[in-house]
């Protein structure tokens, strides 16, 4: 049967947000399958509210149905409740589109956004009736594919995923499916021999085309089977963001969703330099798209969807080199015409002037976040974040005088070098904050969110121990002691699940038997506080006779093989040990745009450089002074303009620790 609804319709009725499975989305498509079209599912591994507003997967269910050669669907993880009744009634994961079988696919595409999404991956899988294991499937099962930022180090997931693709997809899924649909024309006869064509596309690494050797504990060489096969994957970069203008019809929820509003991407790629900050280090150079494009893209993208609120986003909004005329524009254009807000996710803290809050104020005006990242101007230093407290409290004075009550306030705790000092300075930095509002209004208030340090790979600090678990609590009840009766409160992230991060960030080949052993005991959706077991990790990882010790907490020598070595981001890895070496004395680095080169090798290897909108600097950007909003590197932290859908508002009785914003302390 090819569409699955007739058994999926009685099954809604018995679980919680039936609408996350029945699709039929302003926006949505219906394609026409067909033996001659290579058919894509694209898969969000975690429910539909957290897939749904996910800008790349929207991009690439575009991209390929206007391709002649290719249709493609949707599909998000179902809940719990949806599981048990599908594996009940034997009806497999399908799409959300036509409710297609998952395993009639030829392609089954992930997105892997975070580490711990992991089993949600191998459940889909076999959900759809395929084998989990790469090595156990025919020709006739589905292809699986993952890419997204986890992709960089695709070890831990290699037993499962046939390709991954490193880096940016609008370009390298075309030339894929050129080589399915050739296969397929064949009659599919060998499973490794599209496998084989697929590693000899740019930016597509196959893992069963490459042999991993271990000396002891540590990876001595990744190496590929066959003299064909490339002994490094570097990373697909769009050169002109401007010839992608995509999504153009996006997706509008029928149930409410995180970010629930239009998105519109106005450039890639981050040259701030913050150290920890994977997102940055990976998707370089800048990328700016047109301002014009912006503005034709909010402007139709509000007619067609109806929305009353537009979000610019990037890894660093305020970077925008028309970003104080952009704000301008866009807000003059909507004033008075229903339009209720403007968000800016990742807003620089020194480039936040009275100016752009007195015009974003004009349409709507709630919370306002800003992400200090560390609580003193040292280990500022040492993470590249450079602002000064007087930027944060210049920022802050600001928003109050133009009639703002609350701001949240991001950290890191872990970091390399930090020091009880640096720890307290979170505290001082949030009691400031209350008492600058407070000459504006009594009801000033301050969150300050707290998030345990992963180091990631292709950053300078890929080569750090991290912080234990029991270290992370202690950090943390410093700053809540520290908090008390101060005007201001305290969220956090689980130490235990940063910890489970931690083993599957760094991780090699081996993590897989872990991820399985945790997938095959009820682990999934470990990204949710009330489904995470740091238990099912650490007896997971003993099972498979690993010490977890080893993976997380213990600091790299400048000559161990990486497990993602084979992998370029564009960076080099003499500039990265360069780059932490620097960060150990302390040393900051200017954004590379607005002064001499670094070599990091993104520009100067791959032919591809900084496409900026004007030449001029924006405000700060000369001296490196600036704010990226990637908390921990992985997810902007927005600027928003509907308490709604803040990470931390509670959008149902089951919310995740990514989406809450940790604990309220």
């Amino acid at each position: 049967m090819s569409n699955l609804w007739p058994a999926v319709e009685p099954l809604l009725a018995r679980v919680q947000k039936p609408a996350r499975y029945i699709g039929m989305e302003r926006g949505a498509q219906a394609p026409e399958h067909s033996s001659a079209l290579v058919s894509w599912l694209l898969v969000y591994p975690d429910t539909y509210e957290i897939g749904l507003p996910n800008q790349g997967l929207q991009i690439l269910y575009e991209i390929l149905n206007e391709r002649g050669d290719a249709v493609a669907e949707r599909s998000y993880a179902p809940w719990v409740d949806m599981e048990g009744e599908l594996r009940g009634a034997g009806v497999p994961l399908f799409s959300v589109d036509t409710h297609r079988h998952a395993g009639r696919f030829d392609v089954l595409a992930f997105n892997l956004s975070a580490e711990l999404v992991y089993t949600n991956v191998l459940n889909c899988i076999d959900l759809a009736g395929v084998p989990v294991r790469a090595e156990h499937r025919r020709p006739e099962d589905p292809i699986v594919v993952a890419g997204g930022h986890c992709a960089f180090n695709p070890e831990p997931m290699a037993d499962f995923v046939d390709a991954f693709v490193i880096g940016e997809g609008e370009e390298v899924v075309g030339e894929m499916t050129e080589v399915i649909s050739a296969w397929k024309r064949s009659g599919r006869t060998s499973r490794e021999g599209v496998l084989r064509e697929l590693a000899g596309v740019p930016g597509v690494y196959v893992p069963a085309m490459y042999e991993v050797e271990y000396d002891g504990p540590f990876v001595r060489e990744v190496r590929p089977r066959f003299a064909d096969v490339p002994a490094r994957v570097d990373k697909r970069t769009v050169a002109d963001l401007a010839d992608w203008p995509y999504p153009k019809n996006q997706l509008v929820p029928l149930v409410e969703v995180v970010h629930d509003r239009l998105n519109v991407e106005i450039f890639r790629g981050c040259t701030r330099g913050c150290r920890f900050c994977q997102a940055g280090m990976i998707t370089r150079p800048v990328r700016e798209r047109p301002d014009e494009q912006v503005r034709t893209m909010v402007r139709e993208g509000l007619r067609r969807t109806g929305y009353d609120e537009v979000a610019l986003t990037s890894l660093s909004s305020a970077d925008f080199s028309g970003v104080d005329g952009l704000v301008a524009d866009l807000v003059n254009k909507q004033e008075g015409t229903g339009c209720v807000g403007l968000s800016l996710p990742s807003l620089r803290v020194d480039a936040f002037t009275v100016g752009i809050a007195s015009e974003i104020q004009k349409v709507r005006r709630t919370g306002l976040t800003f992400a200090p990242e560390g609580g003193t101007w040292r280990i500022r230093q040492v993470i590249n974040k450079l602002i000064t407290e007087e930027d944060l409290y210049a920022a802050v004075d600001g928003a109050y005088s133009q009639g703002w009550r609350r701001v949240k306030l991001y950290f890191l705790t872990g970091l390399p070098t930090e020091m009880d000092e640096d720890t307290l300075g979170i505290a001082e930095l949030a009691r400031n904050v209350v008492k600058v509002g407070r000459q504006y209004t009594k009801h000033a208030s301050c969150t300050v969110s707290l998030g345990g340090f992963v180091p990631k790979p292709h950053t300078p600090f890929q080569w750090f121990g991290q912080n234990g678990i029991a270290e992370l609590h202690r950090k943390v009840g410093l700053v809540r002691t520290a908090l008390r009766k101060s005007g201001a409160q305290l969220r956090w992230h689980d130490p235990e699940a940063t910890f489970a991060e931690g083993i599957a960030s760094r991780g090699d080949r081996r993590i897989g038997r872990v991820i399985e052993h945790v997938w095959r005991e009820g682990g999934t959706f470990q990204e949710w506080s009330e489904r995470f077991s740091v238990d099912r990790w650490q007896d997971a990882m003993a099972a498979c006779g690993l010490d977890a010790e080893w993976y997380v907490t213990r600091h790299r020598t400048a000559d161990e093989v990486l497990p993602w070595d084979h992998i370029a981001a564009g960076l080099h890895r003499d500039f990265l040990w360069q780059d932490w070496q620097a960060s150990l004395q302390a040393h900051g680095l200017p954004d590379c745009r607005w002064t001499p080169c670094y070599d990091c090798g993104v520009c100067t290897d791959y032919a591809l450089e900084h496409v900026v909108a004007s030449p001029v600097a924006p405000a700060g950007g000369s001296q490196g002074t600036g704010q990226d909003l990637s908390q921990g590197g992985d997810m902007p932290v927005e600027f928003l303009t509907h308490p709604s859908t803040r990470p931390d508002a509670a959008t149902g009785a089951s919310e995740r620790d990514k989406q809450v914003g940790a604990h309220a302390g």
